[in-house]
Parts: C-alpha cells; structure tokens; sequence
C-alpha cells in the first residue's frame, strides 16, 4: 500500500470509528483529522523524534495532521493514552509492564518499535563518585514524574539496594543543578547522543558511571525488556565507552485508532528514515537531525515484545514478506 495512495476516507474513517476523534466538528471531520502524539520533556529524544515523527505523517498521509504533546515521558504518556487525551504516545518497554504485571493495558497496541535508549548515570568529571553503590545517601537526578529515566532508575535503585536523595525534573533542569552543585549525579535514559547530557558536556567535563553489573542484574531479575550494552566513545567528548544497560522505546497507539490508518503511519515511518534521521525535506528549517531515527528498519520494528502490534501495523509488516 502506498502512504502517497491512501484515500481520504481512509482517514475520514477515524471521526467516525473514535470516539477520541469525535472531537472534530462535522466540518472539519469532511476534510481532516487531527491526531496527538505524546512526547517527552525538553531535552529528551522523545521531544525531538517525537516532533519529527508528527511533521512526517502529517506530510505523508492525507487528511491527518499531527501534533505533538509534551509530557513527562513514558508511563505520563501511558497514562494520556488510557485517559483519551493522545491517540499515539512514545515509551519505553519496561514502563509498559509495573511490578507484578505481564500484559500491557487494555485498550492499547505497539504501532511499532523504533530505537533503543541507553540508561545514562552522569556526574561531573571531578566528582569522587565511582560506582552506583557510591551514591547511597546523595542527592540525584531520576528524571520528570512518569518518565522512563524516573521507572528505570528506580527499579534500578531499588533492585541494587541503593537509596539516594531523589530529584524530580526533566533531564535538562537536571543538568543544570548538576552544573550547580546541586546534584551528585543524574540519570537519564534516551537516545544516543541524549541532547541534554550532550548540552552538559558542552559547557563542563563529564564522566559516565558504569554499570555493566547492574545490567546484567536488571535482565535477570526482569527478563524481556533490559539488554546489557554500551555507550560508546563517540557518544560525548572526552567521555570513553561505558557499559550500562539499553531498554527499546515503542510507539503506542490506541486500539480504537482504524487499522487503515495505522497502516499507512506504519508505512511512513518505515519509509521515511533517512528524513526522519537527517532533518532533510523538513518544513522546520530549524529543526535537528534525529540520529537514532537511524536505527528504525524493518527487521527489528516488528519486535515489540509481549505488547501486541495493532492489526494495521500487522497488516503493513505482513505485506513486506510477501
């Protein structure tokens, strides 16, 4: 199927399937549909390739147009979807699963997965810290309220019987108490280069906490979605490759979505990479290339773990093995 042949009742066909989309007027719903798109806060990926993402389909598939939600990240994203603010949200496939549970929640499907994040443990280059078992009893950074970098680095936490002073921001407020004492350290789990982390090292030197132990743990004890890996030199400067532990992000949307849809927003993202990744044929002028967009194919998209694809993302990844 061809995103640039997808008629517009394809389209029309979500004001009348959603009761989400029911906010059109009869008007509008005659000539568009207006779709939103959870993202993350300032300084995440999920920002950035969130808002790409959004300016791609809306580009690509007639009568959609796509906005973007900032929001506290993963499980915030979560939450909107099942609250029926957003028709699509990004997160990481940990925060899909609390403690205790093995299905994902009603009502809501993978569209497909899209990069990996690496989980970031940062301090400045003098700090004494060497270890996540130095930091019992500091003051660190565990991200916005229900993001990814606040559910991973907690079970994190928790998991190695590690107790911090926590705080609570987005990643580049983070930062910035790093860079004013006010911090010991600070997590964040994104993308490679993750711009608030790349942003810090800019303006003072940093290091990067290892934590190839504590990935290992984190995959026993939680298996599926954890996988021990690295970040590597070229990541930041002067910063060598560190072990740590990488969780992939998946793109959520709502079942009530039609499959149609779906469908041609699946073949936009698939098709769309080298835009996606290199900011060309933007109509953003400012915007920043996305270079985990990059690691979008076809061969690990499908691959969202025990959350379900929705049968237009399973119809689209079934028409390429034909």
């Amino acid at each position: 199927m061809n995103v640039r042949a997808v008629r517009r009742r394809t389209v029309l066909a979500v004001a009348a399937g959603s009761a989400l989309l029911g906010s059109c007027s009869s008007t509008r719903a005659a000539q568009d549909v207006e779709l939103r798109l959870a993202t993350g806060p300032a300084g995440a990926v999920y920002r950035r390739i969130g808002g790409a993402l959004a300016e791609r389909i809306t580009a690509r598939v007639p009568g959609a147009r796509v906005t973007t939600v900032p929001s506290g990240a993963s499980t915030d994203n979560i939450r909107m979807l099942l609250d029926g603010e957003v028709h699509l949200g990004l997160t990481s496939l940990d925060a899909v699963f609390p403690a205790g549970s093995d299905e994902s929640p009603a009502g809501l499907s993978a569209l497909c997965r899209l990069y990996d994040s690496h989980l970031h443990l940062v301090v400045l280059a003098d700090s004494p810290v060497t270890s996540l078992a130095a930091l019992a009893g500091a003051r660190v950074g565990l991200g916005a309220r229900d993001s990814g970098t606040e559910f991973t680095s907690l079970r994190l936490l928790e998991l190695s019987a590690v107790e911090v002073e926590g705080s609570y921001n987005p990643q580049a407020i983070s930062a910035q108490e790093l860079i004013r004492g006010d911090l010991d350290a600070m997590f964040s789990l994104s993308g490679v280069p993750t711009p608030a982390v790349s942003q810090l090292a800019a303006r003072s030197p940093i290091r990067l906490i290892p934590l190839d132990r504590e990935a290992g743990a984190l995959a026993q004890a939680y298996p599926g979605p954890y996988v021990p890996a690295a970040i590597p030199s070229t990541a930041y400067d002067g910063v060598p490759a560190t072990g740590t532990v990488a969780v992939p992000n998946i793109l959520l949307v709502r079942d009530d979505v039609p499959a149609d849809l779906v469908e041609a927003i699946t073949e936009t993202i698939f098709t769309d990479t080298e835009a996606l990744a290199t900011d060309s044929d933007r109509a953003d002028a400012t915007a920043e290339p996305v270079p985990e967009a990059w690691q979008i194919n076809v061969r690990t998209g499908i691959s969202t773990g025990p959350v379900p694809l929705h049968p237009g993302a399973a119809a689209w990844f079934r028409s390429q093995k034909r």
